[in-house]
């Protein structure tokens, strides 16, 4: 089982353009499984983490609906906002600058056959990272992602996630606020689910912005110890 990743960060990436590049990965690591199967060819399937960040723009997942986007097209183009109906699980979300996204492109067969248990490690990836600064973050039953305050007034989300996967290969993946401009979120129902706040992590901290450098080195360093991997920088 191969647990090497390639590592690669995009720095600022237009969101059509990455999925592109995802959608690529992906079928690549899936044509070397399927090469397998009907060949028996023996090949090792690649590993690929992306770390990424959006010019301003709104996504829906594949079950989501469109009402939980409160802009029509023209307000879109005034924010300077772009829109995508995507293939991931998960309702509406929004990605721009001062956000840490992570699209980590996965063969599960070389880590574990299980897609709740990844999506607990990716939340746990991110738990782990937040008690670095202090933070006491955690699930919210029935939804996923990672929130503050669960089960109080004050619940609010700082990462929300969505994964598309097939035959056991995993693409997008989560999204943390980190020196996030929170007014976008105005403009949707964030992942469908009324009533709850969203939060940045230099909000939390009362800093002006928190070095973003430093929270992918500890993200990255939970990810090596829950999924028991080895990155290699591209």
């Amino acid at each position: 089982m191969n647990k090497k990743i390639a590592l690669q960060d995009l720095g600022s990436k237009d969101f059509k353009d990455t999925w592109d590049y995802q959608e690529e990965l992906f079928k690549g690591v899936l044509e070397t499984k399927i090469k397998n199967r009907r060949e028996d060819a023996g090949l090792e399937t690649k590993n690929h983490f992306l770390f990424v960040e959006h010019p301003h723009v709104y996504t829906l997942g594949k079950s989501g609906d469109l009402s939980n986007l409160l802009l029509d097209e023209k307000q879109l183009t005034e924010k300077g906002a772009t829109f995508y109906k995507i293939n991931r699980g998960g309702d509406i979300t929004y990605h721009g600058p001062g956000q840490i996204v992570g699209y980590p492109i996965l063969d599960l067969d070389n880590f574990f056959t299980d897609i709740h248990k990844y999506l607990r490690f990716l939340e746990e990836m991110i738990i782990l990272t937040l008690k670095e600064y202090g933070l006491k973050s955690e699930r919210s039953p029935g939804e996923t992602g990672v929130w503050l305050d669960v089960g109080t007034p004050f619940a609010r989300k700082i990462c929300a996630m969505g994964v598309r996967a097939s035959r056991w290969v995993t693409m997008h993946g989560f999204a943390l606020n980190v020196n996030a401009n929170l007014g976008y979120f105005d403009n949707i129902i964030p992942c469908g689910i009324r009533g709850k706040a969203v939060t940045s992590l230099n909000v939390e901290l009362g800093k002006k912005t928190v070095d973003e450098a430093e929270v992918k080195v500890k993200l990255l360093k939970h990810f090596t110890n829950l999924f028991a991997a080895e990155f290699i920088y591209k």
